[in-house]
């Protein structure tokens, strides 16, 4: 902070009255680097700028910002600006298009965001983001930060990478796009040292180191809708159902991870994926709009009945009824 300058002074001021509601003014004289009687006169001045200040009396007073007529300026740290705009995005698929309500909100907070902090955040704001489940592991925004822009540059990375299993790996990567989908960050990237493309967990992200290289991503890349189709496949349980209806229609009801549908006839399609929860996927094909049969596995089979005898115990009559 600029000692010299009343205006620096006045905007960490506000700064201390946002972050933390109820500061005296010895408090905040402290953390100003002035007087009592100086932190009391910077209170004055926002107040006279039409910022809400307000003030309590006695052992237990302090100051605190109020509702006033207009929304006095937000002060964020990198790391809250950055968190936000990650949980607008797990919250809202449609929170990078500016077009929508949410996503014009969204931009306007960036606009207002200092450069160093807005460069970081737009670089999340436009990635690409599917609908949010109720279950989340959020990663450490500066590292999504820095894996967001790596993409941007076409940079290649070093990664330090741990896997499912707990186990740690150093990997070789040329990062092609970060995604958001059910509330998890992903990586899109190929692996130099398994020679195909891999979706890595952003929270299982330990380092990052760029390299000299660079490359240049694949053309036309829908990155989605890549997660997407690598997320249905290379389970354990391959599952296999035949749909009473047209593939169009199986594609709209059941979301990408699900698995691949192909057409049998004009009738009928087959929706073929696996996964590593049978009771999971027996409730996902219950967005399914009409009759289908599941071929297998038996996991899912049995998990589909169990599912099936409590809805039908649940849409029966109330004991004792009679009827």
């Amino acid at each position: 902070m600029d000692e010299a300058n009343p205006t620096a002074r006045a905007l960490v001021c506000l700064e201390l009255l946002q972050g933390s509601p109820g500061i005296t003014a010895e408090r905040l004289g402290r953390r100003l680097g002035v007087s009592d009687r100086a932190a009391r006169r910077y209170v004055a001045v926002l107040r006279a700028a039409g910022v809400p200040v307000e003030s309590e009396r006695g052992r237990y007073g302090g100051y605190r910002l109020g509702r006033g007529h207009r929304v006095p300026p937000l002060m964020f740290t990198t790391t809250e600006a950055l968190a936000l705009v990650m949980a607008v995005l797990e919250g809202d698929h449609a929170a990078g298009d500016p077009a929508t309500p949410v996503g014009s909100a969204l931009a306007k907070i960036v606009r207002a965001l200092p450069a160093p902090v807005a460069g970081p955040a737009d670089a999340l704001r436009t990635l690409r983001a599917g609908r949010r489940a109720h279950e989340s592991t959020s990663p450490d925004p500066a590292t999504t930060v820095r894996l967001a822009e790596e993409c941007a540059a076409a940079r290649r990375l070093r990664v330090g990478y741990r896997t499912g299993s707990g186990r740690e790996v150093a990997l070789e990567v040329d990062p092609w796009a970060v995604v958001t989908r059910h509330g998890r960050w992903y990586l899109l990237c190929w692996s130099h040292d398994s020679g195909e493309q891999r979706v890595l967990r952003v929270d299982r992200v330990l380092t990052l180191d760029a390299l000299d290289a660079t490359f240049a991503p694949p053309e036309g890349l829908d990155a989605l809708r890549v997660v997407e189709d690598h997320l249905a496949d290379g389970w354990t349980h391959r599952v296999e159902v035949v749909v009473d209806a047209a593939a169009e229609d199986v594609r709209c009801w059941v979301p990408r991870s699900l698995g691949r549908v192909e057409p049998l006839d004009a009738g009928r399609s087959r929706l073929v994926g696996s996964t590593d929860d049978p009771e999971w996927y027996a409730h996902q094909l219950g967005a399914l709009r009409t009759s289908f049969r599941i071929l297998g596995p038996p996991e899912v089979q049995r998990a589909a009945a169990r599912i099936g005898r409590n809805l039908a115990r649940a849409a029966g009559p109330p004991a004792g009824t009679g009827d």
